[in-house]
């Protein structure tokens, strides 16, 4: 049943011969990798507003610093676009800033970016999950959904999950037009609006000071901090940019050409599509509020509320919702090359039956839902914890690629080096503003965490250094030993699952061979000896005594008891286990033998070997055997 669930659910495994055929076309991969950057045109915008147009400042300062950070963080885009070009081509296997800190910073850059990037796109699926479901309760047939905002990011994140298990082929034509529906209504609005500002007449969104989040619609006082933490706001339209430098092998051969002609259109659509959201709203239009989006406002202004507002509505929610898809697609990669370099579990290194990394996939999600939780859904509380990990692996990648071009010296490698040395000072600059201005606001949470990541990475790698350099052997150290072997089998009342165990164990050809029995009282003891007896059975049968009912304890004093009995021997546990037909049948049963393997698992000398028999419900009731009526023994009951 849960094999079937799975194939509809999942669909049909995909060989490992048929990975070629998974590669994307520029058209796919463009939507995979770039719709969380494209995105964050729907929220960067807002995320200024929220900062600069509140507290002690005003509606109307604030709306004047939209047009001047938006130069900043488009000439910033330009540089990192042009900085992660030179990263494709140099480290065309992917792994982005983690690849590039490793190979020229050494072991703890490398670690510092990894750990920032898996930060970040965690935080990237919790962001734009949360504010496409802002998009979705910004439209007035919706806004009485306000109340379930959690619920809904916990239903979209599920979605998109199964999506991505399904494969990434598979996900990114899913996720194909509601990008490409995105980028051309939002062109339209951004085109309109301009010209209507400045060759027409556009209607004005009215202020209403009771929606309005801050206190003064003019008037006020804007400081330098404040126009910081706007920016560092703002800035969160660069994240995501790494991301296709991160996926270069997805892509189709020339996977290193195709990568960097993706990212100059991924540049291109962000910048324009950032600067003109944030010039097309002089003000009064643009309020921020948490009922209603900035670019909904904006909608209504330019266009009204026509079939072209709704579609540019539910193509934000949707591009919001599936911007999750560039941390789906980059997460588990990225991951999976930091377990195969040993500093995270090896399970994240596995592709599943998709060919995709399956556990990265579901892991992600867990975590991103737990953050939805915590934040109560507000993209506005997530945000502060946002950019201070993309920027920091910007920095690093930079400042990597400026030793790369160093110590390769290829052609024009001065003219890179200076880009990336350029684009390294910009970033780092920017990620000591998001710190500095955002540390109280969320940004002291990230800040915290990558350092605990990164200890928890040394000691994982710590923990598999230790376990191969015990399992390491020399040719010298190959030598057979003679090993004594005993054999325990643990019984409860005769049935046939006992009697085929009893045979096994003979089999085994042991040098001591006994059978335990666990009893509680003294006509238990009596009954199974009288058993015993009645069916002739040669092996030895030796009575553990449990007057509290145990089963596992006793049976590991009886062990330590048979260690001491003969020197240098095995011992192997056999455990008699009854198969029913139907999964759901397990559930009357208990599951003493699972607990018992997991305790014997960890001492040492000590084999466990279950022997099943298959229980057929329908021959059961005519031969009278009843497993579940046996001793405390019984393993299944």
């Amino acid at each position: 049943m849960y094999s079937g669930l799975k194939r509809l659910v999942v669909g049909r495994p995909i060989a490992t011969a048929e990975q070629e055929h998974q590669r994307l076309p520029k058209t796919i991969a463009l939507a995979t990798f770039s719709s969380d950057a494209i995105s964050s045109t729907a929220y960067a915008t807002e995320e200024i507003l929220f900062v600069v147009a509140l507290g002690g400042s005003s509606l109307v300062l604030g709306l004047k610093t939209l047009v001047p950070i938006s130069i900043v963080v488009a000439l910033l885009l330009a540089i990192v676009v042009t900085s992660y070009r030179q990263t494709i081509f140099a480290y065309p296997s992917g792994g982005g800033s983690y690849i590039v800190s490793r190979e020229n910073l050494g072991e703890y850059p490398s670690l510092v970016a990894g750990a920032s990037l898996l930060v970040d796109y965690i935080l990237t699926v919790a962001v734009s999950i949360s504010a496409g479901v802002a998009a979705i309760i910004s439209i007035p047939a919706f806004r009485g959904a306000v109340d379930r905002r959690v619920l809904l990011c916990l239903a979209l994140i599920a979605f998109i999950t199964l999506a991505n298990l399904r494969g990434l082929k598979e996900s990114g034509r899913l996720f194909a037009l509601p990008t490409y529906v995105y980028i051309i209504t939002l062109t339209i609005l951004v085109s309109y609006g301009l010209y209507r500002t400045y060759f027409g007449h556009i209607n004005r969104v009215p202020f209403d000071p009771n929606d309005f989040e801050g206190k003064l619609q003019t008037g006020g006082s804007l400081g330098l901090f404040l126009i910081l933490r706007g920016f560092s706001s703002g800035a969160v339209a660069l994240s995501g940019v790494e991301a296709i430098s991160n996926g270069v092998p997805a892509f189709r051969r020339p996977e290193p050409k195709n990568a960097a002609t993706t990212m100059v259109y991924m540049g291109v659509i962000l910048g324009t599509l950032f600067f003109g959201v944030s010039g097309a709203g002089p003000p009064p239009r643009s309020v921020p509020i948490h009922t209603e989006t900035v670019i909904s406002q904006m909608a209504r202004a330019v266009l009204g509320t026509g079939p072209i507002y709704v579609v540019l509505q539910f193509a934000t929610a949707a591009i919001l919702t599936l911007a999750a898809n560039t941390a789906y697609a980059d997460f588990p990669r990225l991951s999976s090359i930091i377990a195969a370099d040993g500093y995270l579990p090896r399970q994240f290194a596995n592709r599943g039956d998709r060919l995709v990394f399956s556990n990265g996939i579901v892991f992600l999600a867990v975590t991103a839902g737990l953050l939805i939780v915590a934040f109560g859904g507000l993209t506005n509380a997530l945000i502060p914890l946002y950019a201070i990990g993309v920027f920091t692996s910007f920095t690093l990648s930079q400042a990597g690629m400026v030793r790369h071009h160093q110590r390769e010296q290829e052609p024009h490698w001065q003219r890179n080096a200076v880009i990336n040395g350029v684009g390294s000072v910009a970033t780092g600059i920017v990620t000591l503003v998001i710190a500095i201005t955002k540390f109280k606001y969320g940004a002291w949470v990230p800040i915290l965490v990558v350092p605990l990541i990164i200890l928890l990475f040394i000691a994982i790698k710590r923990h598999y250094t230790r376990v191969t350099s015990v399992l390491a052997v020399t040719p010298a150290e190959v030598r057979s030993e003679a090993i004594n072997h005993t054999v325990v089998v643990l019984v409860g009342r005769i049935h046939k699952g006992v009697l085929k165990a009893l045979d096994y164990a003979r089999s085994l050809r042991p040098q001591h061979l006994v059978a335990v029995y666990v009893c509680f009282d003294d006509d238990d003891r009596a009954e199974i000896e009288s058993q015993w007896q009645a069916f002739g059975i040669t092996v030895p049968l030796e009575i553990v005594y449990s007057p509290y009912r145990e089963l596992v304890r006793p049976i590991e004093r009886y062990i330590d008891e048979i260690d001491q009995r003969w020197n240098n021997d095995t011992v192997t546990v056999v455990i008699p286990e009854f198969v029913v037909s139907r999964w759901y049948e397990h559930l009357l049963h208990n599951q003493s033998a699972l607990i018992l393997k997991g305790k014997l698992l960890f001492r040492e000398g000590i084999v466990v070997t279950s022997v099943p028999y298959h229980v057929d419900l329908a021959d059961g009731a005519s031969d009278g055997i009843h497993p579940d009526s046996s001793s405390p023994t019984s393993t299944n009951r």
